[in-house]
């Protein structure tokens, strides 16, 4: 025999059921990808230890109609050996995103947890990327997009009350 639920016991269920993903990625895709071996075949066969710099930038827009929202991660990676470049590889990587937050909250949302979650993938390119370039593949390390949002948004968040993005 069925159970039926309604009244006060049927309103209580109702109130437990989970609320929706505060964020739900539609898609994602690489927007650009560039690989640069300027001096091979002399920069895959050098035995020294590259010097890599890596610059990482987040960027986030949103749709006009303001339900959707794309998020970029752009990285940017130079290796040098000396006064040579070993290689230069550069992706932009994005996503489609809605989210189930406040606004208040939507900023941090799109600049810190969205490219946490984008970032296995984009190290994964990167890895493949280089390896597929003759090099030893470039295993990045985690990035903190807090601090990364933190010093981006430094000078916008700067006088206004702790708490307010």
């Amino acid at each position: 025999m069925a159970e039926n639920t309604t009244g006060a016991e049927g309103a209580a269920e109702q109130k437990q059921q989970p609320a929706a993903n505060p964020i739900t990625i539609h898609t994602q895709y690489i927007k650009d990808l560039s690989f640069e071996n300027p001096n091979a075949p002399e920069s895959v066969a050098l035995q020294q230890q590259p010097k890599i710099n890596i610059d990482v930038d987040v960027e986030a827009r949103t749709t006009q109609d303001q339900k959707l929202h794309e998020v970029t991660i752009k990285i940017n990676v130079k290796a040098d050996v000396g006064d040579k470049v070993a290689f230069i590889a550069e992706l932009q990587y994005g996503c489609v995103v809605t989210l189930n937050v406040s606004d208040e909250h939507r900023l941090p949302v799109l600049m810190i947890e969205v490219p946490r979650l984008l970032f296995p993938y984009v190290r994964k390119i990167i890895s493949d990327l280089t390896a597929d370039g003759g090099f030893p593949p470039l295993m990045m390390q985690q990035i903190d997009f807090a601090d990364l949002f933190r010093k981006k948004f430094a000078s916008k968040m700067e006088g206004q009350p702790a708490g307010n993005a």
